[in-house]
């Protein structure tokens, strides 16, 4: 099956020689194309028993890689366990509108930051409203900057429980359908969005390029403000999840994820690429969609996030502060089990994800098997960014 990398290979060469990239995005672009390739290096099994020998080359461990993303979903999900408590979980999606995606992407990091804390504090500051919930609640959230179709689509995936911390130490249970009015949600997002938004631009943080110039403007920008400012957010809100289980396959499913994945990929044909994608718009009917080579990777190199760039972070009962008392007490209070705090081990979880002993012989099941390192057959390219 054609994949992300064999793209890059044979046409990624050809998109850097026409377009100029920043550091970080040719990185992640040399890390995919080398991933699991002589090019990294590797190791050399050979089995003393049977004489069965087999060649793995090192991955990239670059987070916008698609072939490196499971081992570390399922490392991160399995630290994340002991986080959850016993009670339903939603799922929040908030979005900003399609008219500043051209901002954000040139401002990456000051847009996708204030994205964070503007969805932060609207859940935070409205659970702690008595007229809602009146309770801290604990939430993870994780940033998506695409849709199906590659386009650049902004916005905040979050995990919410059912129910928050009392000043009081006590546990307040959330209404079924949410805690918090839909249409209260996306108007407190949307000004707090705007306000982090005008404070940027005063403090000179935010730049603009070609068809966004005029915003140089502050006269253009406070307009363009007002016009933010008079259309509806959208903010969904979908039903709880009914087990702590369904709460992980979640977080399995959507922390990882890159722009898109190697399953999508249909064929690569003389500088075309056809790939799956779901038409949300049209009633989520699954549909094919070409598009060249070229357009393919500029699209998909507006996901590279900038250096160093946190896109999952944990709020409130699950901020770094006084967690571990915070979530002791929530679990006493919610009857939920004191899980065990040991982590799996790397061979644990590969095990988990191939079925199989990876220290034990595929052919014959011996447990005799030497490990001879590969060096690298070429520069070694920058792993994780």
């Amino acid at each position: 099956m054609p994949e992300l990398q064999d793209i890059f290979r044979q046409y990624g060469e050809s998109y850097r020689q026409k377009n100029k990239l920043p550091p970080h995005v040719l990185k992640a672009m040399r890390a995919i194309e080398n991933c699991r390739t002589s090019a990294l290096g590797g190791h050399i099994d050979v089995c003393n028993d049977c004489g069965h020998t087999k060649i793995s080359y090192n991955s990239c461990r670059n987070r916008h890689c698609p072939k490196c993303q499971t081992l570390a979903k399922e490392r991160w999900v399995d630290n994340q366990k002991g986080n959850l408590l016993n009670v339903g979980y939603f799922h929040i999606v908030l979005t900003i509108p399609d008219i500043l995606n051209p901002i954000a992407f040139q401002n990456q990091k000051a847009v996708y930051g204030i994205l964070f804390k503007a969805a932060a504090e609207t859940l935070t500051e409205l659970a702690n409203d008595k007229k809602h919930l009146g309770a801290t609640v604990g939430f993870t959230s994780i940033l998506h900057t695409w849709g199906q179709n590659l386009s650049h689509h902004p916005h905040i995936h979050c995990v919410v429980p059912g129910g928050g911390l009392t000043s009081l130490g006590k546990w307040i249970k959330s209404r079924k359908k949410f805690f918090i009015p839909v249409k209260v949600l996306s108007r407190k997002f949307r000004g707090e969005f705007l306000f982090y938004l005008k404070q940027a631009y005063i403090n000179e943080k935010l730049s603009f390029y070609g068809t966004q110039s005029n915003l140089v403007n502050k006269n253009k920008f406070h307009s363009f403000l007002s016009t933010l400012y008079s259309k509806e957010w959208v903010v969904y809100c979908k039903p709880p999840f009914k087990t702590a289980a369904s709460v992980v396959e979640y977080l399995g499913r959507y922390t990882h994820r890159v722009a898109i994945s190697n399953s999508r990929i249909l064929s690569i044909d003389h500088g075309v690429i056809c790939f799956k994608w779901r038409d949300y718009k049209d009633n989520s009917k699954s549909k094919v969609m070409q598009l060249t080579a070229e357009e393919f990777i500029r699209r998909f190199l507006i996901h590279v996030l900038p250096p160093k760039f946190m896109k999952i972070r944990h709020y409130g009962l699950l901020g770094s502060r006084n967690k571990k008392e915070k979530l002791t007490l929530c679990k006493k209070l919610t009857s939920t089990a004191l899980c065990n705090s040991d982590k799996a081990s790397t061979l644990d979880l590969i095990i988990r994800l191939v079925g199989r002993d990876v220290t034990k012989c595929p052919v014959c099941g011996g447990n005799h098997l030497l490990k001879t390192g590969l060096p690298n057959r070429s520069p070694p390219v920058a792993l994780a960014s």
